[in-house]
């Protein structure tokens, strides 16, 4: 029996798709390793949303191939770039798309064969139901893809046209890997896909995620639900609702914004409209909601007076968490083209001055929590012996963390109250 190594890179969504991979390998009677180290064939399942998530794939590929492993390329990096990634890496043993990681099976059976590549040009994204992920991140949280592919099309993003248009997953079938996922020992599950907000358009005809949450709502032994990658405009007053009366969704918004000037996001193929009335009506009906958002700055035809439009935007609706981009020109993209670009060394410095905006509102937000108890989930023990955990406005591996200090016994996936004594930028300290 063959033992096959995984690498993952990118994101949640990626990682999914890695799972979904050893899954059917696991079924086709393989062995799987997340050591390269035990076996000659490895699948680097890799990323190509940025220029540094590409090149950080392909010094993967390249150390691998100098050991002479047999590598299989899968993932965004292998849709994009099939014919050059041969061409400058003919050592590669297989190549295999977003959207065609069934076939894995077919390129590990012909691994000692010539090349083969398995590259739908078109890519059409369906989840496959029948396979069982075999994860390989099991902890107090796990995510689940509610859909995949984009039918966006916003200026720098390659994402549609690597993965497809949008397709949801029925809701039914969302249950039921969540159900799975409660008995295995999951506290928190975290629903991901390029666009969640529009979950359900394309199969039930209208936005059906707040249906699908007070359905995941019913799980009994789950924690907290969270949502990630909200679009603003699909937004609705009824999913505002569902995330403010729902007792297991945690009272977080991940909406990403991207900019806040209308000519600019015009400029971006995104909702041209002014976010402060939609960011005011979710405070206002979610009490102590925590807003993350991210921004691009650098983005092609960007202006000084643009950016001191964004600055004074990011002041005045203080959001709890930002994330800021220096805009990556990625070929493929509308706005690969768009003249004039904006220096490197400009967009450097605009993210610098935001981040430093968002450092004092994230420090006196923190600081506002001293003092008070708050639920957090148990992820890990530090080196230190302290306990790691979340509070319910911070979504794993992304947003702030809460080092506690205890003698009490705690075990990771437990929902512990916990009183924040310290604070700094992104960080709380508490104790039990």
């Amino acid at each position: 029996m063959k033992k096959i190594a995984l690498i993952s890179h990118g994101c949640a969504k990626n990682l999914i798709d890695s799972e979904l991979m050893l899954g059917i390998l696991t079924e086709n009677g393989y062995q799987i390793t997340l050591n390269e180290d035990e076996t000659d064939i490895v699948v680097v399942n890799t990323c190509s949303f940025i220029c540094d998530a590409e090149r950080e794939s392909i010094g993967t590929i390249l150390e691998l191939v100098e050991k002479g492993k047999k590598v299989i390329v899968a993932g965004c990096l292998a849709q994009k770039h099939p014919k050059e990634l041969k061409k400058e890496i003919p050592e590669i043993a297989g190549i295999v798309g977003t959207t065609d990681f069934n076939k894995i099976i077919e390129v590990v059976k012909n691994i000692d064969n010539d090349y083969i590549a398995e590259v739908n040009e078109k890519p059409d994204y369906i989840y496959p139901e029948n396979v069982e992920r075999q994860q390989i991140t099991m902890g107090a949280s796990s995510y689940i893809k509610i859909a995949d592919g984009c039918n966006y099309r916003c200026g720098y993003c390659i994402i549609p046209y690597l993965r497809g248009d949008y397709h949801s997953r029925k809701m039914e079938d969302i249950v039921t890997e969540a159900k799975k996922l409660v008995k295995r020992g999951v506290t928190e599950i975290i629903l991901i896909a390029q666009d969640t907000t529009g979950y359900g358009i394309d199969i039930y005809k209208k936005p059906m995620l707040a249906q699908l949450l007070k359905e995941l709502n019913k799980i009994e032994g789950l924690g907290w639900i969270r949502i990630m990658y909200a679009y603003p405009t699909t937004m609705s007053d009824e999913l505002i609702d569902a995330i403010a009366k729902l007792d297991k969704v945690v009272k977080y918004v991940d909406i990403p914004l991207q900019h806040s000037h209308p000519e600019v996001l015009k400029l971006m193929n995104r909702p041209a409209y002014d976010y402060k009335p939609l960011i005011e009506n979710i405070r206002k009906h979610i009490p102590n909601v925590s807003i993350r958002t991210t921004f691009i700055v650098g983005y092609p035809q960007e202006t000084e007076e643009h950016f001191e439009h964004l600055k004074q935007f990011i002041q005045d609706m203080k959001f709890d968490r930002v994330g800021v981009f220096e805009y990556s020109r990625e070929k493929g993209t509308p706005s690969y083209n768009m003249k004039p670009q904006v220096s490197k060394k400009i967009a450097h410095q605009r993210f610098k001055e935001l981040m430093k905006i968002q450092q004092k509102i994230s420090l006196d937000r923190n600081r506002n929590f001293i003092g008070k108890e708050l639920p957090c989930i148990i992820e890990a023990f530090s080196d230190n012996g302290e306990v790691v955990a979340r509070t319910q406005y911070d979504a794993p591996e992304i947003d702030g963390t809460v080092s506690i200090k205890t003698d009490k016994h705690v075990i990771p996936g437990d929902i512990e109250q916990v009183k924040i004594i310290d604070a700094t930028e992104y960080d709380l300290i508490g104790e039990l």
